[in-house]
């Protein structure tokens, strides 16, 4: 019996009636955009700090004394966010039909002929490496929270008003601004991102064959349970946590970016 070959459609060939192309088309772009003004923002290397304020394109600040003024921070800590992203399973979705157009859509051809792969050759073996950019992007979660919470903590002049430089400062005050507001809401953002994370669920209840029969053996679920139950919640908003937190890192470089190169300083300031 002769094995059947498999149907090769050309690149775009669909029976879909819908715009199809209109998804593919906004996702490249958005990405294709992040992606410059990321590397942008890196290579700046400056106006990523403002007071308590620091860009979490540029966190952990690792720049010391010693280097060199072109060696941008930004880059020294890059390998980990981006690896997390670009291996993220979502994100994997996204990027293949988009910028890859393998597949463009749901039922819409390729274009591609034999010699397929897949994930089993490199580049796109290193996709596996998913799981251990998830362990560096908690650690990276943790570290922009730290930074959100010193965002409580204002640089001062001897008025006692906020100023852009430590340096500059006579003391510090507690307080908050629209920048705290930002950073916060970027933390949250990110972590739900993070730990919804499909490699996370899965190493929380990935190792249980049946979670219903320890449920059902009593009142009180086991903990192990609990939180596979948080991660699946946001696990099936993973989309949404995705594109808004990635909205998030790059509106929050803009704003300290914005108050640190116009001088018009924080949106506003309320001090203690």
């Amino acid at each position: 019996m002769n094995a059947i070959e498999p149907v090769t459609l050309s690149l775009g060939a669909t029976d879909r009636r819908d715009n199809w192309w209109l998804s593919p088309l906004l996702i490249a772009t958005t990405l294709i955009a992040f992606v410059i003004y990321a590397t942008y923002a890196g290579i700046a290397n400056a106006h990523y700090e403002w007071g308590p304020y620091l860009s979490p394109f540029y966190s952990p600040n690792l720049k010391a004394d010693w280097m060199p003024d072109w060696v941008s921070p930004a880059f020294l800590i890059l390998a980990a966010p981006a690896g997390f992203r670009a291996t993220c399973y979502y994100y994997r979705k996204s990027y293949y039909r988009s910028l890859f157009l393998d597949p463009p859509g749901c039922a819409v051809g390729e274009g591609k002929g034999k010699g397929y792969t897949g994930e089993r050759a490199f580049p796109f073996v290193l996709q596996n490496l998913h799981r251990f950019f998830l362990y560096l992007a908690i650690v990276f979660v943790v570290i922009l929270a730290y930074d959100a919470a010193l965002a409580f903590r204002f640089p001062v002049d001897a008025t006692g008003a906020a100023v852009a430089h430590a340096k500059d400062a006579v003391g510090y005050r507690w307080g908050f601004g629209m920048g705290t507001i930002i950073l916060w809401a970027n933390v949250i953002l990110l972590s739900g991102y993070t730990f919804g994370c499909h490699s996370l669920r899965h190493l929380i209840g990935g190792k249980k064959d049946c979670f219903s029969c320890e449920v059902a053996g009593g009142p009180n679920p086991p903990l192990s349970f609990k939180a596979w139950q948080k991660v699946t919640w946001l696990n099936i908003r993973h989309q949404e946590f995705a594109w808004f937190s990635l909205f998030s890192v790059a509106f929050t470089d803009v704003y300290i970016r914005y108050i640190s190169m116009s001088g018009c300083g924080d949106l506003f300031t309320i001090l203690f």
